[in-house]
């Protein structure tokens, strides 16, 4: 059979997004979502996303890593099913939709901009080598001075599968702070590899940087390999809230594959 699809991409961050209203599409194929996520045998990206009707709300976001395992959130693929279900014509310029990590809120513009609302953050732990939260996948933010002296696939890999995270392991971000701007690599599990963006990874970044500097509330710019990305949000003893990702999310091509 043939299978429609459109791939999106946000700050370099690329998805397989497919129209799954109808529920055509088995969930527990990861045999075919890995393979059509393979950049050289299939259409190639960094994971796949299925959009689904949902009770209560504008739609679901059921999202695979590359690997072809359903995953948690992830936020560069949020904003850009937000911008596809506007393509769709299911939502105009703000939505609400669910996801695993539960309900979040959205606006789009014209232009492709699109705001995301994370969830909130309960916590960020302090390790010797950085800080680990959660937000909405798990994270490790490593600070660093100088990114172009990490490996990053190197050193991403060893921390992504450090005994102290497993048996789920977590991603990874080497950041450089320079004031209110971030820069940083991201080493994603599930694709393990490098990604040009992690929406969650540079979210778990700006937060890192405010507790480490003892923000309340505040904006970060980030950049990304990918393109640039912008974090609001604000604190309260501790637990942030009216967390907000926005950036680009825009649609690369469309087409078919045989499946």
């Amino acid at each position: 059979m043939k299978l429609e699809f459109y791939k999106y991409q946000g700050a370099g961050n690329d998805f397989i997004m497919i129209d799954n209203r109808s529920g055509f599409f088995e969930h527990d194929n990861q045999a075919l979502i890995e393979s059509l996520c393979h950049r050289r045998f299939g259409v190639g990206a960094d994971g796949l996303i299925l959009l689904e009707n949902a009770i209560g709300y504008d739609f679901r976001m059921v999202y695979y890593n590359s690997d072809g395992r359903e995953a948690s959130m992830c936020g560069n693929g949020g904003r850009c099913i937000v911008a596809f279900a506007r393509q769709l014509g299911i939502i105009s310029t703000s939505t609400v939709f669910i996801a695993s990590d539960g309900p979040h809120e959205a606006n789009v513009d014209d232009l492709g901009l699109v705001d995301l609302k994370m969830i909130d953050v309960e916590r960020i732990e302090s390790l010797v080598d950085g800080y680990f939260l959660n937000t909405g996948v798990p994270h490790l933010v490593h600070f660093v001075d100088d990114l172009h002296t990490i490996d990053v696939e190197l050193e991403g890999r060893q921390l992504r599968w450090d005994a102290r995270f497993q048996p789920a392991g977590t991603n990874v971000n080497f950041v450089k702070i320079e004031g209110d701007h971030l820069t940083v690599f991201t080493y994603e599990r599930g694709v393990e590899a490098e990604t040009l963006a992690c929406g969650t990874g540079i979210t778990a970044s700006a937060l890192s940087a405010a507790f480490k500097a003892g923000k309340i509330s505040g904006e970060y710019k980030i950049t990304a390999k990918g393109g640039d990305l912008t974090v609001c949000f604000q604190q309260d003893s501790g637990r942030y809230t009216n967390i907000w990702l926005k950036g680009p999310a825009l649609l690369v091509y469309d087409g078919f594959v045989t499946i």
